[in-house]
Order: structure tokens, then sequence, then C-alpha cells
């Protein structure tokens, strides 16, 4: 087994020895980058795998952690902005038994869970801080649930219940917010969390909570109600009006072409909510009455002379009627009543808040444009595109004039340039690169060719020393010119090996000085 490891080290030795400086050069570093590049994975996939050891702790509480971990050797690392502390997988739990049994972390926001840790003899007022501390641990881990949000502290103010007490004092809460590099809170987000802590918390009404930021900034005070909603109604007008003109911008840019036009939209939104009853009674021709009543009355006078017939009149005389003759008087009296059904529609119609009550549209197109003095084929385009009516109060402005382009030109001017600096760079990297690479070709090629040489002759010198000395020990007239075969015979094998050793160590060492030796030799036997 050793002397094979032997003959093995010694075939590498021999092996690498047969190289050229090129090839030796390249393979010391592919060796030592092979050698790194293992080095690398190996630490790689020795390193411990990390896992959240406490995540949102206070700033006293990571500090306290730290120092712990410190002490006890146990390596760690800290992510989240300072409010997160990882260990490595198989610490963790380890690590958390004995932090816990040193009350670490002390400060943070446990929730509900700190009502679990009361007992018997907890006191009245124990149990109310205990309650607010719970509020405001889970009010705090809701909202940096938010993404713009890295932390927050949230304070309740819960006045105490007294009998016989008329004025009461209203629930109140503060919330402060530390946003993520970057982040705003828009209205809307600072609204959702006024309301979110205002429901979170029995009689607490949304205008008694004050919102701020790390910065200092209010965002949202008490009794701001008000204010916050003509906020919102202002980012809805502001909505509205850049959609339309976008719209209409990207329009006349087909049209006239970029930068051409200039575009400002002003409506007027309404955000009352409006609702229209309408009560409307119809019949049916054809329906059955509901009720019906018929009265008819006859009367006839028996005749006679003496008696007068006729109608009395309005003046009291009686006219005498067609029979008077006869002296018989007729009366017929006929009345009817019906009471049809009548039916009735109640209508309840609800305008929902943002109607638009008035729309105004200022355009600007340049003059020096090919189609600037088209003026009223553009008027048109916008009011088709606006879909603008006069009877409700729109308006609309239209004019021509030049434009000043001298900031435009200037931005080209320095952007064509800036381009033409970076096509420059991109040009020399990439020469760069084709000059690198036809260096190294160069290099092979060159190394690859003195190797060949080299190997010639080495070769060469070789097979002439050994032809010498074949010849030096059997006469030329004796044996003929001894072929590849015969020149390891068993009396002289020893011999020729080592001599062949020896000169191709001497010409790998040395081949110009072999060289020039050989050359001599041949000289020598010509002259």
């Amino acid at each position: 087994m050793r002397d094979q490891i032997q003959g093995r080290l010694a075939n590498l030795q021999r092996a690498f020895a047969s190289f050229s400086a090129g090839q030796k050069t390249i393979a010391v570093i592919g060796g030592l980058a092979l050698l790194v590049g293992g080095f690398l994975v190996f630490n790689w996939a020795a390193a411990p795998a990390y896992a959240p050891l406490y995540s949102g702790l206070a700033p006293a509480d990571a500090s306290a952690v730290i120092d712990k971990l410190n002490a006890q050797g146990t390596p760690y690392q800290i992510t989240g902005g300072g409010t997160t502390i990882e260990v490595p997988q198989a610490d963790v739990y380890n690590a958390r038994i004995q932090l816990s049994g040193q009350g670490l972390p002390s400060q943070s926001s446990d929730g509900y869970s700190l009502l679990d840790k009361q007992g018997l003899s907890t006191s009245q007022f124990q149990q109310n801080v205990d309650y607010k501390r719970a509020i405001e641990g889970e009010l705090q881990k809701t909202i940096d649930a938010l993404d713009p949000v890295s932390a927050s502290i949230v304070h309740v103010a819960l006045p105490q219940q007294q009998l016989f007490q008329t004025d009461k004092q209203p629930t109140t809460a503060s919330v402060l917010v530390s946003l993520k590099p970057g982040q705003t809170l828009e209205s809307g987000q600072v609204q959702a969390v006024v309301h979110l802590v205002a429901s979170s918390v029995e009689g607490l009404d949304p205008k008694n909570v004050t919102v701020t930021d790390s910065q200092g900034h209010v965002l949202s005070t008490a009794g701001s109600t008000l204010d916050a909603v003509g906020n919102t109604r202002l980012e809805q007008v502001q909505a509205f009006e850049q959609k339309l003109k976008d719209g209409l911008q990207a329009q006349l840019d087909q049209v006239l072409g970029p930068g051409n036009s200039s575009v400002q939209i002003n409506a007027n939104l309404n955000f009352d909510q409006t609702t229209t009853h309408t009560t409307r009674y119809f019949t049916t021709p054809n329906a059955v009455p509901l009720s019906a009543s018929k009265t008819t009355e006859k009367y006839t006078t028996p005749g006679g002379s003496a008696a007068a017939g006729g109608v009395v009149g309005p003046n009291g005389t009686i006219t005498t009627g067609s029979n008077a003759a006869n002296g018989k008087t007729n009366y017929a009296k006929t009345d009817q009543t019906s009471d049809n059904a009548v039916g009735s529609e109640v209508i309840e119609a609800t305008a929902a808040p943002g109607n638009v009550t008035s729309l105004g549209a200022n355009v600007v197109i340049n003059s020096s444009s090919a189609n600037g003095k088209n003026v009223a084929a553009v008027q048109k385009m916008v009011t088709s595109a606006l879909s603008l009516n006069t009877k409700r109060g729109d308006t609309l402005n239209v004019s021509s004039m030049p434009f000043d382009t001298t900031a435009q030109k200037a931005a080209a001017k320095e952007l064509a340039a800036a381009n033409a600096a970076n096509q420059m760079k991109q040009y020399m990297s990439w020469g760069k690169t084709a000059g690198l690479v036809l260096l190294v070709v160069v290099m092979l090629f060159m190394a690859w060719r003195r190797s060949k040489k080299r190997d010639k002759m080495r070769e060469q010198a070789t097979t002439y020393v050994v032809e010498q000395l074949r010849q030096q020990r059997e006469p030329i007239a004796a044996t003929p010119v001894a072929q590849p075969a015969e020149l390891i015979s068993s009396d002289g094998a020893d011999l020729r090996l080592a001599a062949r050793d020896e000169i191709s160590a001497l010409v790998e060492k040395q081949p110009e000085e072999v060289a020039q030796l050989l050359r001599g030799w041949l000289v020598e036997s010509g002259s």
C-alpha cells in the first residue's frame, strides 16, 4: 500500500515536471481555486441555520437579551431593524428557557396573555392595569401588521367608573407609529388606525383618538373627524381630475404630438347623499268595483180636472207637463254609486355621493407645432372626450400660443450627451474585455507552441543521446542500428533507462543548453 502511494506521488511529480511554465501556472491556479472553493463550500455547509429567538422587542429588552447571549457565548444575529434577534436553530428553545428564567424580555407586548398571570390575590387595581396593558399590547400587535409601520406604541386612558357621577370623563387613546424608511401613511390608512383603535376599546369614540409618527407629526388629532373626511373628499376629487387629465392628455399627444399640449381639469363633486320618494296613483278601467249601490224613485199623480198638474219651477210657478190634459204627472229619479280600487306605486331613489356638478377644462396647445392652429377641432374633441354640458355649468377654454422649449432642449441635449458617454463606456468595456480575451488566447497559444517545441527538442535529444550510448556500448559494425524494442534488452536495460531519465530531467531543466550541446555534437560528428 505504501509503495503504491509513493509510486503514484512519483508519477504525479514526473507529470508535473513535464509541464511547461504556462501549464504549471494554470495547474497551480486551478488547484488553489479548488481549495478555496472547497473551503467556502465547507464553511457554508457547516454554518448553522438561524431562527428567530424573539421578534418585536423593545430597545431595552433587545439590549438585555444581547448581553445575556454574549455572557452565555451563544452566537446571534440582529435583524428587523434591531427588533428581531436570531440564534442557531438548535439553541432556540434552550435560550428561551434560560432567558425566561431571568425575566427577559420584560417590556414586550404580551397582549391578553397578561391576564393569564392573575391569581386569586390580585387586587382590583392590578386587574384594571393588566386589562389596560393587555388591550394596548393587542392593539400594538395589530398596528405593527400594517406594511408601512415598523413599530408602534398605544396608550389607552380608561376613566374610573364611580357611582353617582354625573359628568363622566370620556375614554381617550393615543397611537405613536414608527414608519419604515421611505414609507408614509395615507389619510385612509390613518383613519383605518383610528377606527381600529376606537372599535377595539369599549366606549371609545373615533374623535378621541390621536395618531402621531416618530418624527413628531400629528397625523390625526382628537376631534378631527371632519378634517379627515374633508381630506378624503379632496383626495377623491384630485384622483377624479387626474384620471380625466391623463386620458385627455394621452389623446392630445397622439394628435398633436408629445409636449405640444397642456391640460388642466377642475371638477366640482357633490358628496351629499340624496334620497327621493315618489308616490304614483293609478286605476284599472275594467276592474270590478269594491262596492256599488243604486236607488230608483218613481211617482205618478192621479188624473182630474180640479188638479193642476206640472212641475214647480224655481220661482214657485208650476209648469204644466205634456200630460196635463189628462190630469196625470209622472216623476222618476235614479241614483247610482260605485267605489273603485285605486293602486299606488312608491319609488325611492338614493343618489350616491360623488356626482359631478360641474367641470372646467383649460387646454393650451403649442402654436409652433404643425397642428397648433386647429383650435376649433381641438375644442370639439375635448368637449366630446369630457362630455361637457353647458346647461350643467361646464366651461372649456382652448387657446393656442408658442411653448417655451428651452428646458426641454437642454434636457434632451444632456440626455443625448449622457447616452453618448454611456455608449462610449460600453464600447471601452467591450474593448477591454476583447483585449483581455485576446491576450489570454495569445499567451495560451505561445505556451502551447513552446511546450510543443520543448517536447520535440526533448524527444530529439533523448533519441540522439540513447543512440550515442548504444553505439558506444555496441560497435556499429557488429550490430545494426537498434530498434526501440531492442534498446530495452536484458543486459543493458537498467543503464539505458537511468540514462534516459537523467537526460529527460536535464532537458526539462536546461532545454536551451542541451540543444546547443547536441548541435555541437552533431557538428563534430559531421566533421
